[in-house]
């Protein structure tokens, strides 16, 4: 016997439609709201186009408001109004970033990126919206940078516009997910309402929702899969670490696909104020753990690295401290946190360190997060600023920047705590950082790739079967 529960595809529109209304009613105002009140940021940052820009944002304000209060006379959905609220502050961004110099393009990047974070993160529309907003975006960065900007097209793609074209990506596939999600929910629950009317059936429709779930799944983990890949691009590169460290170990071991551990290497040069001292060659290495795991956490680390980038060519960075000082400032504008129940409490807890081989001195300064020196058979632990990146203004301090004189035959070692914190052994206890630091003074004169061989199997083997708690990282340098 064929038992037909299927709902009409109006009904389910109807039915979410009723559910998501409100929420995007009010998404719509609150975008309205904080585009306007943003303006009094551009009259101190650029005041000579803060008239242009508050005409642009009014214009954009002004289109919106009339299609969400007069949505129901033009016949419009609230998504749609939605969409032209998005894709009004793009063009408009866009335009204020055609007029920009690279040092406010540097600024106004992160503003650009939330644009698209709290879209894929709010918003429920049609996949092919998402399609017609990337391309307008695209399109109307091009348009106006031919007409305004006096940036080469290298500065204006490197220093903002293919990391915040990745974000948009990822975004629209994010909220394509998000709704197919919402609305195989919806339908799925009216779909068991009726199911209840046809007591004989239910095997068979339980059956097929659950195959709706598989799929709903696969499709979820394909898109974090993806994600993965985009991660991983901005990870330092094996040729890259093999150069700045001869002998070194990464053990990088996420708890879902995608992490909230990253790790970021370069080599710069740091030019001295005067010309009595010599220019420095400069080796830097940083870890970060940043709040959650997963898709937040891998949001979190798209945002660090790229700040990270920043201030290794910003010229008021000279040391590690003041790199986390910058960090943690352009965190805390990147995320508008601002203090009350509104802001995101995210940040990061992260070490970096500079080694200069030419006088092999480290400098080193921790958000939270120490390091060990290993020399002989002593471990020094580098004790971290117990503060992480993110804290607001008002609780922060400047962080401490700590010089160690290393000696050839030194190890160092960077990590998170997902080791240490990881569930295991006969009892089911942690790790802790204790039984950690001799098990790192007991493998200090292997080669570093055989330690870090040597990390992964005694964790699988403390881990057993039990469920790993926590992206883990830990890196191992000797000099």
């Amino acid at each position: 016997m064929d038992i037909d529960n299927s709902i009409a595809p109006a009904t389910i529109a109807k039915e979410f439609y009723k559910q998501t209304e409100k929420f995007h009613v009010i998404a719509c105002w609150v975008g309205l709201i904080l585009n306007l009140v943003w303006f009094v940021s551009d009259f101190f940052v650029l005041p000579q186009h803060w008239i242009d820009f508050l005409l642009f944002r009014a214009s954009v304000s002004v289109i919106s408001i009339v299609s969400v209060v007069f949505r129901k006379k033009f016949g419009i959905s609230i998504y749609t109004c939605m969409f032209i609220v998005v894709l009004g502050i793009s063009i408009q961004n866009s335009y204020m970033w055609s007029v920009m110099d690279l040092e406010h393009l540097h600024q106004h990047t992160f503003a650009y990126m939330v644009l698209f974070i709290g879209a894929g993160m709010l918003v429920l529309w049609e996949f092919k919206l998402s399609v017609v907003l990337i391309v307008a975006t695209i399109a109307s960065n091009l348009i106006f940078y031919k007409l305004n900007s006096k940036l080469s097209m290298e500065e204006f793609l490197i220093n903002g516009g293919l990391l915040t074209l990745t974000v948009a990506l990822f975004c629209a596939f994010l909220i394509r997910s998000r709704y197919k999600l919402t609305y195989n929910e919806i339908k799925g629950r009216l779909e068991l309402e009726k199911s209840k009317e046809l007591i004989q059936a239910e095997h068979a429709i339980v059956m097929h929702q659950k195959e709706e779930i598989e799929e709903k799944n696969n499709e979820i983990l394909s898109s974090i899969r993806y994600a993965k890949r985009i991660q991983e691009a901005i990870l330092p590169p094996g040729e890259l670490l093999n150069e700045l460290f001869k002998d070194h170990f990464v053990y990088y071991n996420p708890r879902d696909i995608v992490s909230g551990d990253f790790y970021w290497a370069k080599q710069v040069k740091l030019t001295p104020e005067t010309g009595s001292e010599p220019e420095k060659d400069l080796h830097l290495f940083a870890l970060a753990d940043c709040t959650g795991h997963g898709v937040p956490g891998a949001f979190m680390s798209l945002i660090g690295k790229n700040i990270l980038e920043q201030s290794s060519i910003e010229r008021s960075v000279n040391s590690p401290a003041q790199a986390l000082d910058y960090l943690n400032g352009r965190m805390l504008s990147s995320l508008n946190q601002k203090g009350g129940d509104q802001s995101i409490r995210d940040g990061m807890d992260i070490v970096i360190v500079a080694i200069d081989f030419a006088t092999l001195t480290l400098e080193f300064a921790g958000a939270n997060n120490p390091i060990y020196i290993i020399r002989g058979e002593e471990l020094n632990s580098l004790k971290a600023d117990k503060q992480p990146i993110g804290s607001l203004p008002e609780y922060t301090k400047p962080y401490t920047n700590n010089i160690f004189q290393l000696q050839k035959g030194d190890c160092i070692y960077l990590f998170t705590d997902g080791f240490a914190d990881q569930f295991g052994g006969k009892d089911g206890k942690k790790f802790k950082y204790k039984q950690l630091q001799g098990l790192l003074l007991s493998i200090k004169d292997k080669p570093m790739p055989e330690q870090g061989k040597i990390l992964d199997k005694r964790f699988q083997d403390w881990k057993g079967n039990l469920e790993q708690v926590d992206d883990v990282c830990v890196i191992g340098i000797r000099i």
